[in-house]
């Protein structure tokens, strides 16, 4: 994915509205994989476990590149899934996840919790409300342009953890230390950023630093 930037919500954001007496409470978030997805998927469904529905929707970049046939990289696949859970087939995930790409936003997680109220709504009173809380969400979190980024797993001896830290918080970037037996560094980059930032920390470790790219 190169350098290229691309467009995800800033944060997390919610909604909130009635509709003929159902509840809908739409979510957002940005999130770096599958993974961290379906754990938001858990989180809200942990949050309204008495819910009627929890419906998701994501788009999240898979970290695959292509190359055309000149040998140049281009852009990475973005996986997309949704569901209805239990809703009338492509009235809830559907237009949750066609939100997400009308507004051309990746690396994001949407999650509508819907409380019924006792009317049904139809298949088009579904669309509209599902639509919109999701519509809703992401604007309240806002929308920006990021770059791709990756995770690196750092392990060290207790003696290049200084040296390890002291990198990592000059280059500026976001990282989470676990101390024992070995120091554990759980680093975010920028990818373009990735492979010079190896190289000084390998270099300042004399080669001591495992260093391994987990996503």
């Amino acid at each position: 994915m190169g350098g290229t930037t691309y467009r995800t919500v800033a944060g997390r954001g919610k909604s909130a509205f009635e509709v003929r007496g159902s509840e809908f409470i739409g979510y957002v978030a940005p999130v770096d994989g599958v993974e961290a997805a379906e754990s938001f998927i858990e989180e809200v469904r942990d949050l309204h476990a008495d819910a009627t529905h929890n419906v998701p929707a994501y788009r999240v970049q898979d970290g695959r590149t292509a190359a055309t046939e000149e040998g140049a990289e281009v852009a990475g696949f973005v996986r997309e899934w949704s569901s209805d859970d239990g809703e009338p087939t492509s009235s809830a995930g559907k237009p949750a996840l066609n939100v997400l790409q009308q507004r051309d936003v990746e690396n994001v997680i949407a999650v509508v919790t819907r409380y019924y109220g006792g009317t049904n709504l139809g298949v088009g009173g579904l669309v509209r409300a599902y639509s919109r809380a999701v519509t809703e969400a992401v604007d309240e979190a806002g929308v920006v342009e990021e770059r791709p980024h990756q995770r690196l797993a750092i392990a060290v001896e207790y003696d290049d953890s200084g040296t390890v830290r002291g990198i990592l918080e000059s280059e500026g970037v976001e990282f989470d230390a676990e101390y024992g037996e070995r120091v554990d560094f759980s680093v975010r980059v920028p990818v373009e950023e990735s492979d010079a930032l190896c190289d000084r920390l390998r270099s300042a470790t004399s080669g001591r630093a495992d260093i391994e790219v987990v996503a």
